[in-house]
């Protein structure tokens, strides 16, 4: 479980706080007007940037000082990040050793995340050679290769169409499912957290609100949300 606790981070004018927990294999959309934190906030969590106060605890442990790569977090940022000179395999494998030296056990792992995110055959290609789709979907293979329990979602989606962006959200849904992981996704579109999230953090007036029921938060939508509402 995910814990920030009493968690301040403060940057020239800006400034976010949270005080909440995560539920065990949630699945939480984080929504708010631009510029209000949501990637400031999985960042904090992903160990790309460190709070002034506070802490971050997994399962009772202090993480808020570990590296990226040290806490039980995998990140797929809307860019993807895939390697123009790698090959697909290759781009996966890095969620498993960054040297590209895997053992046998391991090659199987990343044979077996393109095959579950639709991409066996396209081992050999490059990201140049992929659609839109294929590509984020390799970039999701390679965050299922670091096996970690909770999955961070910044976007990844946010340049396809509606309905293969629900057809992605659906596969990262039935992954965390099947693997026991936790997300937590930053959305614009409030119909993307509807259709995916069991939870809903609003990001707004400097603060990462507590987690709040989908339907529930949607029903009878406070103040802040409202007014992110009306724009969309």
């Amino acid at each position: 479980m995910l814990t920030l606790e009493t968690v301040r981070y403060e940057q020239d004018e800006f400034v976010l706080s949270a005080d909440w927990s995560l539920a065990p294999e949630a699945r939480v959309a984080v929504i708010g007007p631009s510029g209000a934190g949501k990637s400031t906030l999985l960042s904090l969590i992903g160990g790309f940037i460190t709070p002034q106060s506070g802490r971050l605890l997994w399962d009772g442990q202090d993480i808020t000082k570990n590296t990226p790569s040290a806490r039980p977090v995998a990140s797929l940022f809307q860019e993807g990040n895939l390697f123009p000179h790698l090959s697909v395999y290759e781009n996966a494998a890095l969620g498993v050793n960054v040297s590209l030296r895997l053992s046998a056990a391991e090659k199987a792992r990343v044979f077996g995340a393109l095959d579950r995110v639709g991409l066996a055959g396209f081992e050999a290609r490059r990201p140049a050679q992929l659609s839109g789709g294929q590509a984020s979907r390799a970039a999701l293979a390679r965050a299922l290769c670091q096996d970690k329990p909770l999955l961070l979602l910044d976007e990844p989606f946010a340049a396809l169409g509606p309905a293969l962006r629900h057809e992605m959200l659906d596969l990262v849904g039935e992954i965390a499912r099947e693997n026991k992981r936790a997300v937590l996704m930053v959305s614009h579109e409030p119909r993307d957290a509807k259709h995916f999230a069991d939870a809903v953090i609003v990001v707004a007036d400097g603060v990462a609100q507590t987690p709040q029921g989908t339907a529930t938060l949607f029903a009878d939508p406070p103040k802040a949300l409202r007014d992110y509402l009306g724009r969309h």
